[in-house]
């Protein structure tokens, strides 16, 4: 008899929970078929702050969608491309120090590079592949020539820029991305959740109000208590989800990781246009080269 009663005191928390779920639906589905009688309204600041967190939500969903980007390196290099493993040897900048290597030297230090090829993965950036292509064609033309000469200097800065891009990308991934990312699945989840519990609660206390209507004389003041109840828990709901919206909408963090990605970008641009001034010049003035000796080969 005793493990009986245990049993049905376990039981009732239980029924009373599936009662209550079961009011929420059917209130639900009432409403969504336009018979609900007096729908509880929210109050109009509580409606105000969940438009505003709906958008900060869109916002930060749309930008990571894209700024995700930034965490595959390779996004700016060409699909169609085919480099082969000897493309994808050494950088420029170690093929410029085997120069001054002896036969010996190189000899050994190539059989290095193989065996790096093998293990290593070469940056699959667009100005890498530009640097590896320009290093071939002025290996092939040789550096005595004009277009050699100036293809070999193109290779170094691209180089340089592909190496600067991967450093922004990394910036961006670590202050932009997942900061941005931990906000939306923290702060802006929590809030999202409480208006979840505020929903549940709101069906649950105009359950609990068309059950009080409906209820016969000996239920009339049980049903009334349950009502004073529910909208203790509708009125603590509100309050819990306006109080986490609020903080949501006066979080600094994400203009700060927006001031953050604007810098790391700054930074780029600014390496790679301070570079590219420094040689542009000189590729200018090997033009320029160029076109006196073909003037002076057609003037012959």
């Amino acid at each position: 008899m005793d493990q009986f009663k245990a049993f049905s005191q376990q039981l009732n928390p239980l029924a009373a929970k599936l009662g209550k779920q079961l009011g929420q639906v059917k209130q639900f589905a009432q409403e969504k078929m336009g018979t609900a009688e007096d729908i509880t309204e929210l109050p109009q600041e509580y409606k105000d702050l969940e438009k505003r967190v709906d958008a900060l939500r869109n916002m930060h969903t749309n930008l990571l969608r894209v700024t995700r980007t930034y965490q595959n390196s390779s996004y700016d290099y060409p699909a169609q491309l085919q480099e082969t493993l000897g493309e994808f040897g050494r950088t420029v900048t170690d093929k410029i120090q085997q120069v001054a290597l002896s036969p010996a030297e190189r000899a050994a230090s190539e059989a290095a590079a193989l065996e790096e090829r093998k293990e290593a993965t070469p940056p699959k950036t667009l100005a890498h592949a530009l640097s590896r292509a320009s290093f071939q064609g002025s290996e092939q033309l040789g550096l005595e020539e004009p277009m050699g000469s100036a293809l070999f200097k193109f290779a170094t800065v691209q180089e340089k820029i592909g190496d600067f891009r991967l450093k922004m990308d990394n910036e961006i991934s670590t202050k932009f991305v997942q900061p941005f990312g931990t906000t939306l699945n923290t702060q802006i989840g929590f809030a999202m959740k409480a208006r979840r519990n505020v929903q549940n609660a709101r069906l649950s206390l105009d359950s609990a109000k068309a059950q009080y209507k409906t209820a016969r004389p000996e239920r009339s003041e049980a049903s009334r208590v349950e009502v004073e109840q529910a909208e203790d828990l509708f009125v603590a709901a509100v309050e819990e989800a306006t109080t986490l919206m609020k903080t949501v909408l006066e979080n600094p963090e994400p203009l700060r990781n927006l001031a953050d990605l604007v810098a790391a970008q700054l930074a780029f641009y600014k390496e790679a246009q301070e570079i590219l001034a420094d040689v542009a010049p000189e590729i200018d003035e090997l033009s320029v080269t160029q076109e006196a000796l073909y003037r002076n080969s057609r003037s012959e």
